[in-house]
């Protein structure tokens, strides 16, 4: 069997850090790139490579961005970012950088961490960078192209968020009553998105796929 490669962006957030865990462990995948701002330490495996970037300055390491497939899981909160403009920066500019580069070093296959209601018509900020960032990478040509759109995400964050805390507890307690068109809005755990979202990718199904909470339980629940 031909084994694949990977290049992860977002390795250091919650998604990210599953993403990370799971294509390690997976045997389809003989070499797994992540970018990071600063060396992650700690961790020892011989699939890892990391590469230091500037994400401003990312054309720098073009060479270095080949691979088969792309994990797009770049991600902040405009609380943490400083400002809309930043959190566009990250969240938007950087992705479709990272996409873009990768596509043109080869890479066939590209997974994006999105979110429910992303439209890039949307009049919430947020969901609107998501959906234009869905919209932008789409367009870059990828033969197969997964979109992941959980909504609230349950893990251990690096990052004290009381309020977000409080409402996933409500919302896991309620999860029961969401159900037709709610349903997509039931909280999710991170390494359920992880999964399935390597799962996805690795199936290889060409066009944009989106995957909302009910393909990514069904797809985690497979991948284990």
């Amino acid at each position: 069997m031909t084994t694949r490669t990977a290049l992860l962006a977002g390795a250091t957030g919650l998604v990210g850090g599953h993403v990370k865990s799971v294509l390690l462990a997976h045997p389809d995948y003989r070499r797994v790139t992540v970018l990071v701002r600063r060396p992650l330490g700690g961790e020892s495996n011989a699939k890892l490579s990391e590469v230091v970037v500037d994400f401003e300055a990312l054309a720098e390491h073009a060479a270095e961005l080949g691979a088969d497939d792309v994990y797009a899981c770049l991600g902040t909160t405009i609380k943490v970012a400083g400002s809309q403009e930043k959190f566009r920066r990250v969240d938007h500019d950087y992705t479709v950088a990272v996409a873009e580069l990768a596509k043109k070093a080869g890479a066939t296959r590209l997974a994006l961490v999105s979110s429910v209601g992303a439209a890039a018509t949307s009049g919430n900020f947020y969901l609107r960078v998501k959906g234009e960032t869905e919209r932008d990478v789409a367009a870059l040509g990828y033969d197969a192209v997964s979109i992941a759109r959980p909504s609230l995400l349950v893990g251990d964050r690096r990052e004290s968020r009381p309020a977000e805390a409080a409402g996933i507890a409500v919302a896991r307690a309620l999860a029961f009553t969401m159900v037709g068109g709610l349903r997509a809005y039931r909280p999710i755990e991170a390494k359920a998105v992880a999964a399935a979202l390597v799962r996805a990718t690795l199936d290889g199904a060409p066009g944009v796929r989106v995957l909302e909470f009910a393909e990514l339980a069904s797809r985690a629940h497979a991948a284990s």
